[in-house]
């Protein structure tokens, strides 16, 4: 029996088949979310029996199962919802007014990884995106700052995203403008 690690760039294309169904992968780590102790040994049944095909094992002592809730990529994540990590909403907080074009463009990447916890999200930052375009002067304007301030407030309001129950009914609520597209799922 040969024992290998699972190369970076391998892990999202072997557990390709449980991707957004039970498994979240960055690089080496894996993160398998169930609803229930029964999912999540199935679940789990599952993981391994791929990892086992490819002649991949899990390393025990570096690996924990079956927790209630994990820190992962910047989030909180338990069987029923997801919300920032509270070290992310305090960095946020503390965050400063950029100032010039890097530092927003610093800023604009931070806050677009969370962006799907943020309501309108491309509609508040069109008028900070629009500062990084070629050609347009560096010119602060309140617009500038009333869009920072309400991208920190909407990031420091303890966001949360429910998961949804493939059991309850679903409505797709979709809003377009010249600027910017948006859609998000709400409970019926």
């Amino acid at each position: 029996m040969e024992w290998r690690t699972i190369p970076s760039t391998e892990t999202n294309h072997i557990l390709c088949p449980l991707l957004d169904e039970c498994v979240v992968v960055n690089l080496e780590d894996i993160l398998i979310y169930s609803r229930d102790m029964k999912e999540h040994i199935e679940h789990l049944r599952r993981v391994f029996e791929i990892l086992r095909g490819e002649r991949f094992y899990v390393k025990l002592s570096t690996s924990d199962f079956a927790l209630e809730k994990v820190q992962f990529l910047g989030h909180m994540v338990n069987s029923q919802r997801v919300h920032i990590d509270p070290k992310i909403i305090e960095a946020v907080h503390t965050w400063k007014t950029p100032e010039n074009v890097k530092v927003l463009q610093q800023f604009l990447g931070f806050t677009n990884y969370y962006n799907k916890f943020v309501r309108q999200f491309a509609k508040i930052v069109v008028p900070l995106t629009n500062l990084l375009k070629k050609n347009t002067p560096d010119k602060w304007e309140p617009k500038h700052k009333e869009g920072v301030e309400q991208l920190k407030q909407a990031l420091t309001s303890t966001p949360v995203l429910i998961l949804p129950d493939p059991e309850c009914d679903y409505v797709i609520e979709a809003d377009a403008s010249d600027q910017a597209v948006g859609a998000i799922l709400k409970k019926d």
